[in-house]
């Protein structure tokens, strides 16, 4: 009985890590420069985050090497903030775009930043441990025209259904 309880334990803390098949995560990538604050361009809808418009996260170090998520969202429903911190660290190494993040206790997800602009670090495309699970991010809030196509674009190759995103307000 102890082992088929650890074996379910295991499971179920390690279950949301992994990525979509068709999702690589960037190399080269530098903390550093990913630090700060990002603005929610698009996302496919989720719990979480349901209702929300004028989202953010903002990265910051932690003592243990790790990084503070606090991610940030207005309800309209509720006209009130709702904000969520959690806690990232890296899977492979600081170099790879593949964190595992937290929000729940010793529950981790995937964070897998698939596509990022390595020369300024002004946009970023993110997925999770599967295709219902993808962002836009960029450092203001809102970005070109041609970088909104080529995330559609990119993620609807990779397999999301790019039919579903919603457009993040930001004020």
């Amino acid at each position: 009985m102890k082992k088929l309880l650890l074996v379910i334990s295991v499971f179920l803390l390690s279950g949301c890590l992994g990525m979509p098949k068709y999702v690589e995560p960037v190399n080269n990538f530098e903390l550093n420069r990913y630090l700060g604050k990002w603005y929610e361009i698009a996302r496919l809808d989720h719990s979480f985050e349901r209702g929300l418009s004028q989202v953010s996260a903002e990265y910051s170090l932690k003592d243990d090497g790790g990084v503070m998520v606090i991610n940030r969202g207005f309800s309209t429903e509720k006209n009130a903030w709702k904000e969520a911190e959690g806690k990232a660290y890296f899977v492979n190494g600081d170099t790879e775009g593949y964190l595992k993040v937290s929000f729940f206790g010793p529950f981790y997800g995937s964070y897998v930043v698939f596509e990022l602009d390595h020369e300024n670090y002004q946009y970023a495309f993110i997925s999770g441990p599967d295709t219902d699970y993808l962002w836009l991010l960029a450092r203001t809030p809102t970005v070109p025209a041609e970088v909104l196509q080529k995330f559609v674009d990119m993620s609807k190759a990779r397999g999301f259904n790019t039919d579903d995103l919603i457009y993040v307000q930001q004020k």
